[in-house]
């Protein structure tokens, strides 16, 4: 019989409950959604919120935070003050319900009435959790009359509630506190938490500041929207709307479920269209809701249906054309919603989704009906935004094809040397070593393919004049052989910046194949063209390799300087008279052959040679003038090309040859 190891005891005793401030500091995320970084800033937002429900339900028009060095957090508001004496209902003092029993709070009859009823605090865990999960809490609550003050250290009330007469200008709430370090893993909560959470709350309460003090940076931020989501709106769009702000308000009520209790609605919804910015937020008691939920479906629902049907009355699809989806609409909508309710259901504490049926129901037949008349009353915007929408999605199609068009050509671990034409690989695999020279022609292509060595340099010739890949849309140029087999050569995918699909960019440079491209063109006008069309298509589709450094330009000398011994090369006027001065003897001076001229050894020594060769890195050191020059040299700016070509054009004559 084998022999057993020690078995534990699994038994009635073995079962054990947490209790008191174990149950948050312990399993912070049960509560917080997560023990890191985004649990700890949740911690902060329900304490927040009591904040905000008072200032809603009309108590006081300031909240004041401060975020200290140490990370520590004050909020203080104006609203009544948070009862804390003897409660004699529960028998309890009221500090101890607040601040140290889960699910217990002022907010559980908001439904018939009594207080606060439309809440951004619904469970009772706010404020007890946030306690329990601070190193240390301070209380002070100014109403009836008096000062009062708790303290809490690790979840524990130190001292018991002290209170005195007190004279003073204003009722209302200050909270200090710390996140404790044992309980979450980070408590370093960003400024940009506390800056995108207050503007957004200012945004959804219209006419209520937020002030936010910054210790760390001594800063000091103020957040106030008096017609909130409109002002907000306006904000976003600027000058760059092509319609008027909509906004549109009710109230109403109803239930989830037949055998559910009935509850109040109230819904604001403010859009416009822009064809540069495009936003969809969604509030609910405040709360934004980062996966939107019913309200999310409303939008989408009701826009889709409308403009919808408005596009086949008007008979703007083409014929047998696929319908709109409302990613054509979002692409040009700038759109947020603020809803409340006396009962919601969240997805789960962190209030990121609402899932309430009837609010998903109210919504959407709200704003299709709104939208329906917006439409009819409005007919000249109505006719852009319809217009627009066709355009979102007809380019939404055409970069889907693209996309497909680009797996196709460039996806798959393929063996480039054999699907390549005239592409020659080197002997190395390693990254760090090898070297591409991207090369004028098939003669060029012989020369080096002679001269280089073989063991770290690859060739690639580039078949007459490549496209202009500024001008050309996305569709033409996968459409060119020369620019797809060159991207399958580099091997790391291309950048595209595409509204319409989002997995367009398949870059990434960790697949890249070589440490240097290098562009190696003859020293003549359409040596030079040619290097400023490969730089285009680099910098059009593949950017970050000119960041990253991976992009250069091999120097031909535009000289040969020959003497009976010994023959020189001259890459400018100023060097071949350098030279010139120097030589004793006589000597001829040519000018330099095109690269397929060119000897091996003499490609080896001026070009491909590490020791010799003269090579230019290719520096982002402006990317804005870079994209001017591009833009006026290759671009549709034709009076501004003719101007330069005036201004600067007698600089290159010396280049043209007019034999």
């Amino acid at each position: 019989m084998a022999k057993q190891g020690k078995v534990s005891k699994y038994g009635n005793d073995s079962i054990t409950s947490l209790k008191g401030a174990d149950r948050v500091r312990l399993r912070p995320a049960v509560i917080f959604g997560s023990d890191g970084i985004e649990g700890c800033q949740h911690s902060v937002f329900e304490i927040l919120s009591n904040s905000i429900d008072e200032a809603r339900e009309g108590f006081g028009k300031v909240i004041e935070v401060t975020r200290y060095r140490d990370y520590s957090i004050m909020i203080k508001d104006y609203g009544r003050g948070i009862p804390l004496d003897y409660n004699e209902k529960e028998k309890r003092y009221n500090w101890e319900l607040v601040f140290c029993e889960l699910y217990a709070g002022g907010k559980y009859k908001n439904n018939s009435g009594e207080n606060y009823e439309f809440s951004l605090g619904l469970n009772g865990l706010g404020s007890c959790a946030t306690q329990y999960s601070s190193e240390y809490m301070d209380v002070i609550v100014y109403r009836d009359g008096m000062k009062y003050e708790l303290h809490f250290e690790k979840g524990e009330n130190k001292g018991g509630l002290k209170k005195e007469k007190y004279d003073y200008e204003s009722t209302g709430t200050i909270i200090k506190w710390r996140p404790d370090l044992e309980v979450f893993t980070d408590i370093k909560i960003p400024l940009e938490y506390y800056t995108n959470t207050l503007k957004k709350q200012a945004v959804v309460n219209a006419g209520l500041k937020f002030i936010l003090n910054d210790e760390e940076s001594g800063q000091t931020f103020e957040y106030c929207y008096e017609n909130g989501i409109v002002d907000y709106i306006k904000e976003v769009s600027g000058d760059k709307g092509f319609t008027n702000v909509q906004f549109y308000e009710t109230a109403t009520r109803g239930r989830d479920r037949e055998d559910k209790p009935e509850y109040k609605v109230k819904m604001q919804i403010a859009f416009c269209f822009n064809n540069e910015v495009n936003l969809l937020e969604y509030y609910h008691n405040s709360s934004f809701l980062e996966h939107g939920g019913a309200p999310d479906k409303a939008v989408k629902n009701a826009f889709v249906y409308e403009i919808d049907r408005c596009l086949k009355a008007e008979g703007k699809y083409n014929k047998d054309e696929s319908r709109i989806t409302f990613q054509d609409i979002q692409d040009s909508l700038i759109l947020v919603t603020n809803s409340f309710s006396t009962i919601t259901s969240y997805e789960n504490q962190t209030k990121k989704s609402i899932t309430n049926k009837f609010i998903q129901e109210a919504m959407t037949d709200f704003l299709k009906q709104q939208l329906e008349v917006y439409f009819i009353e409005n007919k000249m915007e109505a006719n852009k935004i319809l217009e627009q929408i066709l355009v979102n999605k007809r380019s939404r199609e055409t970069a889907e094809k693209t996309r497909i068009n680009i797996k196709k050509k460039l996806g798959g671990n393929i063996d480039i040397s054999n699907k390549v034409k005239k592409f020659v690989d080197c002997r190395s695999k390693d990254v760090n070593k090898r070297e591409i020279y991207i090369v004028e022609g098939d003669s060029a292509l012989g020369a080096c393919k002679l001269g280089r060595d073989a063991e770290f340099q690859a060739i690639i010739p580039v078949r007459g004049k490549i496209l202009n890949c500024l001008k050309a849309g996305y569709d033409g140029i996968f459409k060119s052989e020369i620019i797809t087999d060159l991207l399958k050569v580099l091997g790391c995918g291309v950048e595209i910046k595409s509204k319409h699909i989002k997995d367009l960019n398949t870059f990434d440079i960790n697949n890249l194949r070589w440490n240097k491209i290098i562009i190696c063109t003859d020293a003549d006008v359409d040596g030079f063209q040619i290097r400023t069309l490969i730089l285009a298509m680099i910098y059009r589709l593949v950017p970050t390799l000119i960041h990253a450094g991976k992009v250069y330009i091999a120097e031909s000398p535009l000289f040969e300087i020959r003497t009976k011994d010994k023959t020189y090369f001259a890459y400018s006027d100023k060097e071949k008279n350098e030279i010139v001065s120097k030589l004793k003897g006589k000597y001829t001076i040519l000018r330099s052959k095109g690269l397929g001229e060119n000897e091996p050894d003499m490609m080896w020594q001026t070009t491909m040679n590490p020791e010799t060769r003269r090579l230019i890195k290719v520096l982002p050191d402006d990317a804005e003038k870079t994209k001017e020059f591009f833009d006026l040299l290759l671009g549709d700016n034709l009076t501004g090309r003719k101007s330069f070509i005036e201004e600067n054009g007698y600089k290159y004559l010396d280049m043209i040859d007019v034999s």
